[in-house]
């Protein structure tokens, strides 16, 4: 316990922390009284040593298998802490040592190769729809929502996010679509029923695939989307509009010039593009090794300054640029809530897989990502790209126009869905 003491003591600037080890003595860091404030409890005394060496791993390890428990004070409080802390030591020069290290040391591991990203979306998208129904939106949308305004349902902030992403493609009739990364296809299924477009959405989740051909069929829209189970490094083609949501960020770092060169050689000459992926507001780093481990095997997560160079390299206008940031936070909010409601349903699809540990790597990994978003420099990007400068209106009122219209009119109600 001597070196955890020495650690926290450093570590815990702001807020306040208290720690029972496992006699039941209480330790106190930072300062008394401050917030956020938090005490837990460490059950195995062969914690602390975990601790001390590798704290971003065994926090969630030991909160997983019960060795850390919260006694005052949310799961949330506690992640706070964290990474409000995590942030102040990673400034200065030692922090950004330690950032160039970390980007060498696990180089290998967000090297995704198409055998290795197959299984690495298995690990994580291959749960049973039952499953991702417990706490997603009717239209399973398993990415950052769009909360246009206070007070609004995961429901209606999914469809805004929807309208604003169709408002940035500026799709036409007649046009031909890929969705890299489709989901359960929810996207794909938008453009197709308001717009008439023919939209081919790739996944690598065989449950996914399952899914979204199911949908198509029920909406009766087979005809116009064509769901295929590929990797976006093999699908051949060329499309008017490429649209990608929530997929870049298990492409790796390694790939990146790679992704965008499919993405140039996939699109027409006068093609639109629109990338919505969380990323990082600070410098380079490696997502948390705890994450990537337990969650998002091979995942990692741009900068702006690892994006343009690709971009610019394959000769892409990058004709429109939004940051999101806090919009993730907000659904992820939503997520658990939905998910903590839930625990029963979730245990009871299958008790031998989804027992009582797993839903607490679950909700440690929606809150902990929530807090990332929060307290931590996660953000959300979406990059619109155009092949000629002259592509797109030189102002941004088409999109907002186009919202407005997809608002009020509804579902395959607009002109446009009509062919007009």
């Amino acid at each position: 316990m001597h070196a955890l003491r020495f650690l926290l003591r450093r570590f815990v600037r702001r807020g306040s922390l208290g720690v029972i080890d496992h006699t039941g003595r209480r330790h106190d860091f930072g300062v008394a009284g401050t917030h956020p404030s938090v005490t837990v409890r460490l059950h195995n005394p062969a914690l602390y040593r975990r601790l001390v060496l590798h704290p971003t791993l065994h926090v969630g390890r030991a909160y997983v298998d019960g060795t850390l428990t919260i006694e005052e004070g949310q799961l949330s409080d506690f992640l706070k802490l964290l990474l409000i802390n995590e942030d102040l030591s990673a400034k200065g020069r030692a922090g950004d040592i330690k950032r160039r290290l970390e980007e060498m040391a696990r180089f290998a591991a967000v090297i995704n190769l198409p055998r290795r990203a197959r299984r690495n979306v298995h690990h994580h998208y291959d749960h049973p729809a039952d499953f991702y129904s417990c706490f997603l939106d009717e239209d399973m949308q398993y990415s950052c929502a769009y909360f246009a305004s206070e007070g609004v349902s995961l429901e209606e902030a999914q469809e805004a996010k929807k309208r604003h992403i169709a408002a940035k493609l500026d799709i036409q009739p007649g046009q031909r679509v890929l969705d890299i990364g489709c989901g359960f296809g929810g996207m794909a299924l938008f453009l197709a029923r308001n717009y008439g477009v023919n939209v081919t959405g790739i996944t690598l989740s065989t449950e996914q695939l399952k899914i979204a051909r199911e949908r198509a069929a029920k909406q009766g829209l087979q005809r116009l989307v064509d769901f295929q189970l590929e990797d976006y490094r093999r699908i051949r083609g060329v499309f008017d509009r490429i649209v990608s949501v929530g997929m870049f960020e298990h492409v790796g770092r390694p790939h990146y010039r790679q992704f965008f060169a499919r993405v140039n050689s996939l699109l027409a000459e006068d093609g639109v593009a629109l990338l919505h992926t969380i990323g990082r507001s600070q410098p380079p780093s490696p997502i948390n090794v705890w994450i990537r481990q337990n969650i998002f095997p091979g995942a990692y997560l741009p900068s702006l300054s690892q994006l343009a160079p690709v971009i610019e390299k394959e000769d892409l206008w990058l004709t429109d640029f939004e940051n999101l940031r806090l919009h993730y936070a907000a659904t992820l909010h939503e997520w658990n809530q939905r998910f903590q409601s839930n625990r029963e349903r979730v245990r009871g699809l299958n008790p031998a897989i989804y027992d009582e540990r797993f839903c607490r790597m679950w909700g440690f990994y929606l809150q902990a990502c929530e807090a990332g978003f929060r307290h931590s420099g996660l953000t959300v990007f979406q990059l619109q790209l155009a092949k000629k400068v002259d592509t797109l209106p030189i102002t941004r009122g088409y999109m907002l126009a186009e919202e407005r219209r997809l608002q009020s009119e509804g579902p395959a109600s607009g002109t446009r869905a009509a062919g007009a």
